[in-house]
């Protein structure tokens, strides 16, 4: 939890974007998330507050919501003070009054006053602001409050969309902006707990290459890593993706054995105690040394993470990085023979995505792929761009214009998908730029490479995120894993 006053100021903040000059806005609500049951009540999954909950009420517990008021300013957290059976088990519990003094809201009422709460202002005639919900206690709760589908829920609706009595039909894009404005620029205390959580995710990553050798089994690898998260911080910030088969994209089987020749590919981050993320990609050679074959395709991989590194800055869109990126890989898969023409004709095309079928990077934050659950495209893109329909442009999750406080991913890869290669080979997708026979008989067993950094977008640039960063160079990599 931050200082009291990083809650009240984001508060102040959101309640004049959401009532800047006019009357009769209504009122924003906030759900915590609920405990979730893992096969029966009592065993629960481990508790992840909302983010968007933690961001401007800043209690990390279950069974809490909070109402802005948009018209009046009054702020109000609803929650159940413990009683004789919770204390049983779980020991004396701060208050409800008390936990919403901390976040500086001076107004709490029980949780069952909130369902009260909020159909009055629906009685009222008043506009209700809500959040698309991602979990499913919390989607069913405003489904049954409002009377309307979960799916309804889920879904975004115009600003200038109908309202009937009062009540928005779906989640507001009016709260949603409001939020990712805010969201999307980082507090400088938010800085600090990201390079918190880039610092284990170094960490994690490091037992990781140490502990990759020949004849170990990939469990074995991450259940190391993730007891690193665990020891430093909340845990994991996604399910760790560590595979020998890096052609498939997200991978979570860790059922092999390290076996020298293979590429062992590593997505991994953590999240810091107030959940801040970090997201690392680093491709390892099982044996400790790269082949010829792989060191030159993983050298193109570094070159483009370094390129998107030097490209990113203010003013500058992430979606241009991303294609001068996609310029820079043609390039040197044009070198190995794989392509051919122009590398700029063949982005333009849309080459690259046969290669790399996925985006340069997303924005990091509270979640690590920073709310998503928002809505993918208000998050990633300004209002004057559009998403591509090519493969791996299309799958961009960030493409706005950079600016000052930002925190993006910098992930290129490329990989070798054989159903991905046949498909194309057999539509003729390639416009004749790919070289299939040289691909076929040489790569259809490669796997993939993806090498990952975590970036802040600064005044005159941007900076890697983490006080150290993981060995990236091939001969780094190498030497690294034979100390």
């Amino acid at each position: 939890m931050f200082d009291r006053e990083i809650y009240v100021s984001r508060r102040r903040t959101l309640l004049e974007k959401m009532s800047a000059g006019t009357e009769n806005n209504g009122i924003a609500i906030f759900l915590g998330n609920a405990e979730a049951p893992q096969n029966y009540r009592g065993n629960d999954y481990k508790f992840r507050q909302d983010s968007s909950f933690l961001y401007y009420w800043g209690i990390d517990e279950p069974g809490f919501a909070a109402i802005l008021d948009l018209d009046s300013g009054d702020e109000c957290i609803f929650g159940d003070d413990v009683d004789i059976d919770d204390i049983i088990w779980m020991g004396p519990q701060e208050s409800v009054a008390s936990k919403a003094a901390r976040v500086g809201a001076n107004i709490s009422a029980p949780y069952a006053e909130f369902d009260k709460a909020v159909l009055k202002a629906k009685s009222q005639g008043r506009k209700i602001h809500f959040l698309p919900a991602s979990r499913y206690y919390n989607t069913l709760k405003l489904s049954l409050l409002f009377g309307i589908s979960p799916e309804a829920v889920r879904t975004v609706a115009a600003m200038d969309a109908p309202v009937a009595g009062g009540m928005l039909s779906h989640a507001s894009e009016e709260l949603v902006k409001a939020v990712i404005s805010m969201r999307l620029i980082k507090q400088d205390c938010e800085i600090e707990e990201i390079d918190k959580a880039c610092e284990i995710g170094y960490l994690m990553h490091t037992a990781a290459r140490n502990a990759c050798r020949p004849g170990v089994p990939e469990q074995e690898i991450v259940g190391q890593m993730e007891g690193v998260t665990i020891s430093r911080g909340w845990g994991v910030s996604f399910a760790t993706i560590l595979s020998q088969h890096g052609e498939t994209l997200h991978n979570h089987r860790h059922d092999g054995i390290i076996t020298p020749g293979n590429l062992l590919v590593i997505d991994a981050g953590a999240e810091s105690n107030t959940h801040y993320a970090s997201d690392f990609t680093r491709t390892l050679p099982c044996g400790g040394k790269f082949t010829p074959k792989q060191r030159d395709v993983y050298d193109i991989v570094a070159d483009c993470n370094e390129l998107a590194f030097h490209l990113a800055r203010p003013g500058v869109t992430y979606r241009d990085v991303h294609i001068q990126v996609a310029v820079r890989m043609l390039e040197g898969l044009k070198s190995l023979g794989l392509v051919t023409g122009s590398p700029e004709d063949m982005a333009a095309e849309g080459i690259a995505g046969l290669f790399m079928p996925h985006g340069l990077g997303h924005n990091m934050g509270i979640d690590v792929h920073d709310m998503e659950d928002l809505g993918e495209d208000f998050v990633g893109y300004d209002e004057d761009q559009t998403r591509s329909p090519q493969l791996g442009l299309g799958s961009l999750r960030m493409a706005r214009r950079l600016r000052p406080g930002h925190v993006i991913t910098d992930e290129p890869g490329i990989y070798f998908v054989p159903a991905l290669i046949s498909k194309w080979k057999a539509e003729g997708a390639d416009k004749g730029m790919v070289n299939y026979s040289r691909l076929e008989a040489e790569y259809l067993d490669f796997g993939g490479i993806r090498l990952e950094d975590d970036l802040l977008i600064t005044a005159d640039g941007c900076r890697r995120l983490g006080p150290h960063r993981l060995p990236i160079a091939a001969d780094d990599v190498e030497a690294a894993m034979a100390e």
